[in-house]
């Protein structure tokens, strides 16, 4: 068994949450995990660079001197790659249809190993979320000043709107109090994906996000 301890926004510890051995015990190749991870990579690239020819560059066509009687080399045109302004040889271009495919049951299985990686370390946090009536970063930046995650890359999680039977996100003002903290993500449980896992130092869950966490690793 594995505990996850649980605090407060003061950073008092109200307890502790076991996580069965039994949910951690994902195994995952770890070419799968590297393949997954350099597909999300390549996914959020925009492919959208573009660099002009010299045939595509709008520069005059004549000569820039004669081609004879100056003792000079010849030359064509200035759109020509030497010439400041002129075209630029294999350069990049726009590229269509690199969307990498990520195998679902791959990267399920990346997911919960990095998660049980993770929980096996102690890095995992339960957080007792109050509903603010108003956005307080101090309020997010002292806790983890509390919990010494100061300069660290945290990633906190939250239950979807369809699990807590609500239209929008019930934390609203509990997002926009930690927007502006640096290295600091949230994201609903169904979204993290193993790029964010692999980057975070440690996890924090808000309690009402604990379940559907856990199915994550096949709770039931």
């Amino acid at each position: 068994m594995v505990a996850l301890k649980k605090y407060d926004l003061h950073g008092k510890e109200l307890g502790s949450v076991e996580v069965d051995d039994a949910l951690l015990q994902s195994t995952a190749h770890p070419q799968s995990i590297k393949d997954y991870l350099v597909a999300i990579r390549n996914n959020a690239r925009q492919w959208s660079a573009n660099t002009k020819t010299r045939a595509q560059v709008n520069r005059t066509g004549r000569k820039p001197h004669p081609q004879k009687g100056q003792g000079r080399s010849r030359q064509g045109d200035l759109a020509a790659p030497h010439y400041t302004g002129g075209g630029i040889v294999f350069g990049p271009k726009p590229k269509f249809d690199i969307h990498v495919r990520i195998n679902r049951k791959e990267r399920r299985a990346a997911i919960r190993f990095l998660i049980a990686e993770k929980v096996k370390d102690q890095r995992v946090h339960i957080l007792q979320h109050v509903k603010m009536r108003a956005p307080k970063t101090k309020t997010l930046a002292a806790f983890f000043d509390h919990m010494q995650f100061k300069g660290r890359r945290i990633l906190v999680l939250g239950e979807s709107p369809a699990a807590a039977g609500e239209m929008e996100n019930p934390h609203q003002n509990f997002v926009k109090s930690l927007r502006n903290l640096p290295k600091k993500e949230y994201a609903l449980v169904p979204q993290i994906n193993g790029y964010s896992l692999a980057l975070a130092q440690h996890i924090v869950i808000l309690d009402t996000a604990l379940n559907e966490f856990l199915s994550v690793l096949g709770a039931s």
